[in-house]
């Protein structure tokens, strides 16, 4: 977007100006939106806005962002950026990413929001998907909560179960695509960052806890997320493979993000919505879809805000021992 001067709206309607980044125009595009100096702009260009100080990011998946029932609505004394409005944000296409970067408090923890994030088959390169992250981290976030609409491959799940990622198959990577690529800012994090503990073991567990306390083992599981490309479905070969490979869920966010925030330093975690079952059979008809993914999303929303604050709160009270 111009770096002219933007509209933020926030709760109660009220406008504020935006003040335009420096210099800006001056840096070249291609660099212009992946220096540790302008993401740090955008980081001071929110702080100059809110009073909110949040530890905890969480990124809201297909089907858990929509105008109506969201997690994001759940927050009070909120503050909401629509993503145009924030300078070298970029800006969702995708049904049911409804495009807010929401600050205010999930019960009494101050938590900033991501109602709507960003795919690599939007067109844009790993690195801006993942840009907002890095955003986060620069606010002052420690904490990354990131959920996704994710097809099942392991036969013990059905549709509208919920899958704690206790690992990540990055086919991206593999093909040589990683969010981390090019020149590396060692304020941001090392060059070769460890990525075998990227979901962190001491939240997978109080995620488990929650689930006891909300009764939902039955459908609460964890497992191994494989991120794919996309836009289109992946073919029955390729389902199988990934079977093969002990691939429980797929989908076509989150590693990237979580990539990111162990880069950063951030401590990780996320869960997969198991929207379809992923087709395995020659002879079946059936077809997955978006609009299944958004039904089932929007189904589970009661059950996701729940099991999302009681983790962000054990999370605080477990920072606070």
């Amino acid at each position: 977007m111009s770096p002219a001067r933007a509209m933020v709206q926030d709760a109660n309607g009220a406008a504020a100006a935006a003040k335009p980044l420096a210099n800006s125009s001056k840096l070249p595009k291609e660099v212009s939106d992946c220096t540790y100096e302008l993401i740090e702009s955008v980081a001071q260009f929110l702080l100059d806005r809110v009073s909110i100080r949040p530890k905890i990011g969480i990124i809201c998946g297909s089907g858990m962002d929509g105008t109506t029932g969201c997690l994001a609505d759940a927050l009070t004394d909120s503050t909401s950026f629509p993503y145009e409005t924030i300078p070298y944000f970029p800006t969702p296409t995708v049904p049911g990413h409804m495009g807010r970067l929401v600050f205010g408090y999930l019960g009494d923890v101050p938590v900033m929001c991501m109602q709507g994030r960003f795919h690599y088959y939007e067109g844009y390169p790993l690195w801006k998907c993942a840009m907002p992250v890095r955003v986060m981290k620069l606010v002052g976030v420690t904490h990354l909560l990131a959920s996704n609409a994710a097809g099942g491959l392991n036969d013990k799940y059905r549709v509208g179960d919920i899958m704690i990622i206790k690992d990540h198959i990055n086919l991206l990577g593999f093909a040589g695509n990683n969010p981390l690529m090019g020149p590396n800012d060692e304020r941001f994090g090392p060059r070769f960052p460890a990525i075998n503990r990227a979901y962190d073991v001491n939240v997978r567990r109080m995620a488990k806890q929650v689930a006891t306390e909300m009764d939902i083992n039955n459908i609460t599981h964890e497992g191994v997320y494989s991120v794919v490309g996309g836009p289109s479905f992946e073919t029955i070969a390729e389902i199988r493979m990934l079977g093969a490979l002990g691939v429980d869920a797929v989908g076509m966010s989150t590693v990237h993000e979580v990539i990111t925030a162990r880069h950063c330093g951030m401590t990780s975690f996320a869960f997969s919505l198991i929207t379809n079952k992923s087709v395995t059979d020659y002879e079946s008809y059936e077809e997955p879809n978006h609009e299944e993914v958004i039904d089932m999303g929007k189904q589970r929303e009661p059950v996701l805000k729940e099991f999302i604050t009681r983790l962000v709160k054990k999370i605080e009270d477990d920072r606070d021992e």
